[in-house]
């Protein structure tokens, strides 16, 4: 059972405001199900804006975020709980101990690098957390197209792409968390 969903996203909101609408609805989720949010604890972009949803619909909420990057204008003002650790890596250590399972929406290199670090994890046996790649609006579909590339270039395995799952409408989202 999912009791904490750590949640990859953009420090910016993008061109498409549907991914804002998106954020809202997940926190809305996530709170019904009684799931608490950890992220990066940032207060602006797609990040910010699905703290501030949990948080108004009464969720619990925890921002690890890197001493370095910890600043009045980034960090997340009303968080539930804030972690400061030394570094990225450290970062992504922690939202992974504290989480269950791990979701990326959209975002950049950051998100990116989250998500393939936790997969990478996944792939070498170091935990069995489910792992979901939120393809809302197709953001990640050439992404999708890629990674099935290298399987058929013979660089990923059939096995190693099981180790995430792609959900591609909100309805599908909610019934992922939901049946978990």
């Amino acid at each position: 059972m999912i009791k904490k969903l750590c949640v990859f996203c953009g420090s910016s909101s993008g061109n498409n405001s549907k991914y804002l609408e998106l954020t809202r609805e997940l926190g809305k989720v996530l709170v019904e199900k009684k799931i608490d949010l950890v992220y990066g604890a940032g207060s602006s972009g797609i990040m910010g804006h699905l703290a501030d949803s949990v948080l108004e619909d009464g969720g619990l909420v925890t921002g690890v975020i890197p001493r370095d990057l910890f600043s009045e204008e980034i960090e997340h003002k009303k968080l539930t709980h804030l972690i400061k650790v030394d570094d990225m890596h450290e970062r992504k250590k922690k939202m992974y101990e504290l989480s269950d399972a791990f979701a990326a929406l959209p975002g950049g290199f950051g998100t990116l690098d989250e998500f393939f670090e936790i997969l990478t994890w996944r792939q070498l046996k170091l935990h069995p957390k489910p792992i979901y790649l939120f393809n809302f609006e197709n953001f990640f579909g050439h992404l999708i197209e890629h990674i099935h590339y290298a399987d058929q270039e013979g660089l990923i395995s059939n096995e190693d792409l099981a180790h995430f799952e792609v959900i591609n409408s909100f309805e599908d989202l909610k019934n992922t968390l939901f049946n978990f």
